[in-house]
């Protein structure tokens, strides 16, 4: 791999971004938790791949089912019905939930179609609602739509964005 050109920009990596999320978090004094569908775990997975991490972890959701989110986070079935599982709706549930049902004081959950099928005009593959709920605040999602450069790509920049956000959220709070 090339080192960046005069004018570009080098992203962080996955664990660095899990490592300041989590220096982060621990300077706020509170755990982590996540709610993930399309990402299947790695979110927690890039966090727990820290050593020291178990001191700012404290739980992570694979929803990857609709019953699974309603069982473990309490996504109403309305909310499903109503507006599918890749939805903002869906993906606030998902945070409040999560932030609900742990120790945590904030949660991170994603919601989306990583392809190569599943995709809609209206939700295409790469879609992507991202949901943060930090103890105290309202909660937040934001939609990204990723380019559709096959599977592996959309849930590894599912999981670049949602530990972003997260920090981002934190650095403000």
């Amino acid at each position: 791999m090339s080192e960046p050109g005069v004018g570009e920009v080098k992203e962080p990596q996955v664990g660095e971004l899990a490592d300041a999320f989590l220096k982060a978090c621990a300077r706020h004094k509170i755990l982590a938790a996540t709610a993930e569908s399309c990402t299947g775990g790695l979110i927690i997975a890039a966090m727990t791949d820290i050593p020291g991490s178990s001191s700012m972890v404290d739980r992570g959701f694979v929803t990857y089912s609709n019953e699974a989110k309603m069982e473990m986070l309490g996504v109403r079935a309305e909310t499903l019905a109503t507006y599918g599982a890749v939805s903002r709706e869906t993906a606030l549930e998902m945070a409040m939930g999560a932030l609900a049902r742990s120790r945590a004081g904030i949660a991170l959950a994603v919601t989306g179609i990583a392809g190569p099928d599943g995709g809609s005009a209206q939700k295409p593959v790469g879609t992507v609602w991202f949901g943060l709920a930090l103890k105290g605040r309202p909660a937040q999602a934001e939609l990204h739509t990723f380019d559709n450069r096959g599977r592996d790509y959309v849930r590894r920049q599912t999981v670049r964005t949602a530990l972003s956000l997260a920090l981002a959220a934190l650095e403000k709070a």
